[in-house]
């Protein structure tokens, strides 16, 4: 028995060491290229370096409360968050929608869903070169000839409406994902428990209400965490069409920190904006996972 016990044990050590082996590789690559230049980069914001200059002093929590000073960070600050609000009610809702159209059976099913994803596989940066074009010189030739007023100029050209024409390219390329989702979380429900409460006397909307929201609300947490990350960090529509214009009205913050960051040389500044940025992504997630948990039903 005791040579038994010595062999299993000396299997399991054997087991242990193989693991540890197989993994490390993995891990110090995470540790070199994440967890260091993470802890530099907070290193970093603590000081005045310009990312080229090799002497810099410490200056403390300067960066960031210079950051909360700074209309320019204030106002790109607004704008994302308002950006982000704007892309998590469309998205959420239309996708819900569309997923439930898409749920039920009708002739080419299969095809419509593979045209309406086309969108997710093409690059961000190509869809905003394109829409950009479209903006130009497509919609303004088409209000022309047809005598409409408000396609005669390009809609990124102005304040009031670049906002929305950033939003809509992005609603266009975000919704297939978040769709997919919501129709994998629809296919999940007991179809039993559906008909059970038909037959008790419950209508559509009460089943939607009280069985499908419930079924939905972790698919839900999903969306609302990958829609909040990429309303808060859009970068690319914004460089590919408007390059925070006119007049700054549409510089998000991802724009923001790589303007400070690469084109003025602040970059203890663009990397105190960050460390801000992750925390308040971090913060709105947590919230948001912490209350769909409560909330779930499996």
């Amino acid at each position: 028995m005791t040579g038994k016990k010595s062999s299993s044990g000396e299997y399991r050590l054997y087991q242990q060491i193989t693991y540890g082996l197989m993994v490390l590789p993995g891990t110090l690559l995470y540790v070199m290229f994440f967890i260091v230049p993470i802890l530099w980069g907070i290193y970093y914001s603590f000081t005045n370096y310009n990312g080229v200059a090799r002497r810099y002093k410490f200056v403390g929590l300067d960066n960031y409360i210079n950051g909360f000073k700074n209309p320019r960070f204030l106002g790109s600050l607004s704008f994302t968050i308002r950006y982000a609000i704007c892309l998590i009610i469309v998205i959420t809702a239309v996708s819900l929608c569309l997923a439930l159209l898409l749920n039920r059976k009708f002739p080419m099913r299969k095809y419509v869903r593979a045209i309406y994803f086309l969108p997710a596989v093409l690059s961000s940066l190509t869809v905003g070169l394109v829409f950009d074009q479209l903006y130009a010189r497509a919609l303004p030739a088409i209000g022309e000839f047809f005598q409409i007023g408000a396609l005669g100029l390009n809609v990124l050209s102005r304040k009031n409406t670049a906002f929305w024409g950033l939003l809509v390219v992005h609603f266009w390329q975000g919704l297939a994902i978040p769709t997919v989702l919501f129709l994998a979380g629809l296919q999940v429900i007991p179809e039993d428990l559906m008909e059970a409460a038909m037959i008790d006397g419950a209508n559509k909307m009460q089943c939607f209400r009280q069985i499908t929201i419930p079924f939905l609300i972790p698919i839900i947490s999903i969306v609302l965490v990958l829609t909040l990350k990429s309303g808060l960090m859009v970068f690319e529509y914004v460089m590919a069409m408007t390059n925070g214009g006119p007049g700054g009205s549409t510089e998000s913050l991802a724009l923001l920190i790589y303007n400070h960051g690469f084109v003025e040389r602040k970059f203890s500044s663009a990397i105190a904006e960050s460390i801000m940025m992750a925390v308040l992504i971090c913060g709105i997630s947590f919230i948001q996972i912490s209350w769909s948990n409560k909330k779930r039903v499996y």
